[in-house]
């Protein structure tokens, strides 16, 4: 899964401990953030013998992933609670500098997506603004025991080397930008920036989804 055996791994909602077993099998520190109490008395069972696995019995929103130190991350994430989880791995990007995680595909799409394209969204810029993206494989719903009823895959992410650190007031901006992804960024910026003269920026007409994330990133430069 990664180029070189990581000495801690922190797992999200390891379950029944199907990806636990491989993980333990490398030798690491195993950190298994789970919520539910049924499964995290299976997990102290089926892995008593393991003394590199601790289970946190938890809520991944309300965990610091960055508390056991520079780790990599591995996870078959909530669906409904995906782009939540996100923001944490993005909180603790310096410390979890690789994440490997199964996720819907629909919401995959989106992370990995280009501008211009359906999917293009806040979600693709605030995770394309920290980290590099990569999808992995597809895994149809018959890969699972019982089968969900939507498409998964697996994707990648790689903390980038040079953090922003503005970049949470820039992801404030771009969440004006996308507010209502169909109208213009004149009419979802207006509000936010009454005085800017419109007239002096071309930008005025297009849709946030029609520019890049350094696009972007000049345009608020000019209207800041």
């Amino acid at each position: 899964m990664y180029a070189s055996s990581p000495e801690t791994i922190v797992e999200i909602g390891p379950g029944q401990g199907a990806l636990t077993e491989f993980l333990l099998a490398g030798g690491a520190q195993v950190h298994a953030i789970e919520l539910d109490p049924m499964m995290v008395v299976h997990l102290g069972r089926r892995f008593a013998s393991h003394p590199n696995l601790h289970v946190h019995p938890a809520d991944v929103l309300e965990t610091d992933l960055a508390q056991w130190g520079p780790a990599v991350l591995a996870g078959n994430l909530p669906y409904y609670i995906t782009s939540p989880i996100l923001d944490r791995i993005r909180q603790a990007r310096e410390t979890i500098r690789h994440s490997t995680l199964l996720i819907q595909k629909e919401v995959a799409d989106r992370v990995i997506a280009k501008p211009k394209t359906r999917d293009y969204g806040y979600l693709t810029v605030v995770t394309q603004s920290w980290a590099e993206v990569r999808h992995v494989v597809h895994v149809p719903p018959a890969a699972f025991r019982p089968p969900p009823k939507v498409d998964s895959s697996v994707i990648a992410l790689a903390s980038k080397a040079e953090l922003l650190a503005d970049l949470d007031e820039f992801l404030k901006f771009a969440a004006h930008a996308f507010r209502q992804k169909r109208k213009n960024l004149r009419n979802n910026l207006s509000g936010v920036y009454p005085n800017a003269d419109w007239t002096l920026l071309p930008e005025r007409t297009l849709r946030a989804e029609q520019l890049t994330i350094e696009e972007l990133r000049a345009l608020w430069a000019k209207l800041s």
